[in-house]
């Protein structure tokens, strides 16, 4: 293992949500300090006002100008704007969209410069964000756009579940138009290679699910089955990855068929993240797979309903972060490897002992 003390990046959410709540709540736990050195990009008089807010008497931040300041046993924060802000908790308002922004860009600026090691964000409204600097539908197209190739893929993360989504936040009548044959393998690839890089399955086995209900019924309820996913399916075969299905989504959740794989992909947003977050709800993390930057977030909203009201919990934040730090620490050890043959050589004939 690495004994390398992560830096890791935060930007702060919507003022006016739960982000700032769950990543105070987060810093609360002393361990947190003993792997990595946490930087909150965004004002500690925003962050000052939620503590109050939550009555958390026992916390404050650690001011700094420069990630190079950071204090590796404090909860660092960069004030990435000075003036008053106007909070109003629970409600969707412009300077909620703005003052996110604003912590997003300077956040995922210290990302490409490498002064941080991982971003993990905390939740945004995305409609309140939108602007001439950011029109995007979240967080993923926003820093697909930032660092990626066009290979980007969202990936719910859990301990007893993996979900990929083929197409993200689009309406569901545009679906079925979005899908092709090209775009479901280029997905199942990106899948592939996130596993083995990112969690170390150097044989991953994934699941496909269909389109329509019953995965089309051999065409008899839609033919985007037989037409677009069986031969995206067949094609990753080909190229020697382990793929099955397409798999009628409601059983496949409902009988607990998803246990027998690493990771599933599921057609849409809701096919895929309605089941994930009624089985990994709190201890779920949404991560962006391949990009080449770490960045991963907590699998739910802004919950303007309980913003301030000290309900939210902290565990999917907190599990976001230790998240980060893991898939870091798995490619830089895979890299590492891939550099020393003669290292990789020695740990097989270890396992295999």
């Amino acid at each position: 293992m690495l004994d390398e003390k992560i830096i890791v990046g935060i930007s702060q959410g919507d003022i006016n949500g739960i982000g700032l709540e769950v990543i105070i709540k987060s810093m609360l736990d002393p361990t947190l300090f003993e792997i990595c050195t946490p930087v909150v990009f965004g004002s500690n008089k925003t962050a000052s006002f939620h503590r109050k807010a939550l009555g958390i008497e026992d916390f404050s931040f650690n001011p700094i100008k420069e990630v190079s300041e950071a204090n590796a046993k404090r909860a660092n924060i960069i004030n990435v704007y000075e003036e008053e802000v106007n909070i109003e908790l629970g409600k969707q308002t412009i300077d909620g969209g703005k003052y996110a922004l604003k912590s997003l860009e300077a956040a995922a600026y210290a990302l490409a410069q490498g002064k941080v090691n991982v971003l993990v964000t905390a939740p945004i409204n995305k409609e309140n964000i939108q602007s001439p600097d950011f029109n995007f539908p979240g967080h993923t197209e926003y820093l697909e756009d930032k660092f990626g190739d066009g290979n980007s893929l969202m990936l719910l993360v859990s301990d007893v579940l993996r979900v990929a989504v083929v197409t993200g936040h689009i309406p569901v009548t545009q679906v079925a138009q979005a899908l092709t044959t090209e775009k479901i393998i280029q997905k199942i690839q990106t899948l592939n290679k996130s596993l083995k890089n990112d969690f170390n399955i150097q044989k991953p086995k994934i699941a496909v699910l269909g389109l329509n209900p019953h995965a089309g019924d051999n065409g008899v309820i839609g033919d985007e089955e037989k037409n677009i996913i069986i031969p995206a399916i067949n094609k990753a075969k080909e190229e020697g990855m382990a793929v099955w299905g397409p798999y009628p989504a409601d059983g496949f959740f409902g009988n607990e068929t998803y246990k027998k794989f690493d990771a599933v992909l599921a057609m849409y947003h809701d096919q895929g993240l309605i089941p994930f977050k009624t089985i990994a709800f709190n201890s779920g993390v949404n991560f962006t797979a391949g990009l080449p930057i770490v960045r991963t977030s907590p699998d739910h909203g802004t919950a303007y309903d309980i913003a301030g009201k000290n309900k939210a919990s902290e565990e999917s934040f907190r599990t976001a972060i230790y998240t980060a730090i893991d898939i870091y620490k798995t490619r830089k050890e895979n890299k590492d490897n891939a550099a020393n043959p003669l290292k990789i050589n020695f740990i097989r004939k270890e396992r295999d002992k």
